[in-house]
């Protein structure tokens, strides 16, 4: 930065001019001294006479011509000083104005000096920048060559893929084609199955109204036994004791009276429709008592009392084949309270004539 100070100093050239007038005074007042005694001393000579005065008049005439052009040059000399001073003065006015101006000069070349170092912090920091894009453009091309590239492939891939996937398109639609033919052939072929099927139920429909006719007959007027839609429902009650799975006297003399009925039937209905009677157990939702060995839920104690009947009504006669045993525990409840009532209603075993 550039920084320029001056030192004031003091102009001491007034003085000397002043002190130099003094010393031409001084100096001409001496020769006019010296002239004079000079003068004197040769007037007085008896041996020069008056070849000494004329010669001393005409000195002293060139001396008082001389003591005027000294005159004269001192008027010069005073005036020449004076003007000398007089531009002093205002070389030395110069001088300050020029130092203000060379010291307001120094303050805003020192504020320009500051902007432009700011500029060139800021001139940096950007090219500090610049180059740190630099790089990140440098490394975000690198990137964007490789993304290229596993585009590239990827797209490779994908058309391969759609090749095959063009190929396995053009093979399904030939199977689906071909598979039309045989969709039409197991469409007409399930239709006559289903008609068939339609007409063995409307068939077993017949036969299944008939069967609950002839049970409900053959049972009479006991209410332990009631019809429910396409079965009906015999109470574990009056089949079993409370937790046991082995059939009461009365039970075995109910079961043999429904054998009966179904014997009848397996010589009524034809040999090509194939039916069986279901035998479902249920129970209530007590739960079984600890330490019991023969079963250990309620679905185990179902399905051996279900069995039970099942091997009560082959006992009598009913063909096993046409006999299915299974057991549903407390899962099909027919009432959902708390009492007695509804408990007893849950313990039951469901007869039912179906198609295999």
């Amino acid at each position: 930065m550039l920084n320029i100070r001056y030192r004031e100093s003091t102009n001491t050239w007034p003085g000397f001019v002043d002190l130099f007038s003094n010393l031409v005074i001084i100096l001409i007042f001496l020769l006019i001294m010296f002239v004079f005694l000079w003068t004197t001393t040769s007037v007085f000579n008896k041996q020069s006479g008056a070849k000494t005065v004329a010669e001393l008049r005409a000195e002293t005439a060139d001396q008082a011509q001389t003591i005027e052009q000294m005159r004269a040059d001192e008027q010069e000399a005073r005036r020449l000083l004076i003007m000398a001073r007089n531009e002093l003065e205002t070389l030395d006015n110069d001088r300050a104005e020029l130092i203000n101006e060379l010291n307001e000069t120094d303050l805003s070349l020192a504020d320009l000096a500051t902007a432009y170092e700011e500029k060139i912090a800021a001139l940096t920091q950007q090219l500090n920048q610049a180059n740190v894009d630099k790089e990140q453009i440098a490394q975000l091309e690198q990137e964007r060559a490789k993304l290229h590239d596993e585009m590239s492939a990827q797209r490779a891939e994908l058309a391969d893929q759609i090749t095959k996937l063009q190929a396995a398109l053009d093979a399904a639609e030939e199977k689906a084609r071909t598979q039309e033919v045989q969709y039409v052939e197991m469409s007409n072929r399930l239709n006559k199955a289903l008609a068939d099927k339609v007409a063995e139920l409307n068939q077993m429909s017949q036969y299944q109204s008939a069967f609950y006719r002839a049970i409900k007959d053959a049972l009479g007027d006991r209410t332990t036994v009631r019809a429910d839609g396409d079965r009906f429902i015999v109470s574990s009650d009056i089949l079993f004791a409370s937790g046991s799975y082995n059939l009461s006297p009365d039970g075995k003399r109910q079961l043999q009276l429904i054998a009966n009925v179904i014997k009848d039937f397996e010589n009524k209905i034809p040999s090509d429709v194939d039916w069986i009677i279901r035998v479902d157990g249920h129970t209530d939702k007590k739960p079984v008592v600890p330490g019991t060995r023969a079963y250990r839920n309620n679905m185990q104690l179902s399905f051996l009392r279900a069995t039970a009947v099942a091997n009560e009504l082959a006992k009598n006669g009913v063909s096993q084949r046409r006999l299915l045993p299974t057991g549903f525990g407390d899962l099909h409840p027919v009432e959902l309270g708390n009492s007695a009532a509804d408990l007893q209603k849950n313990r039951r075993i469901e007869l039912q004539l179906t198609n295999r």
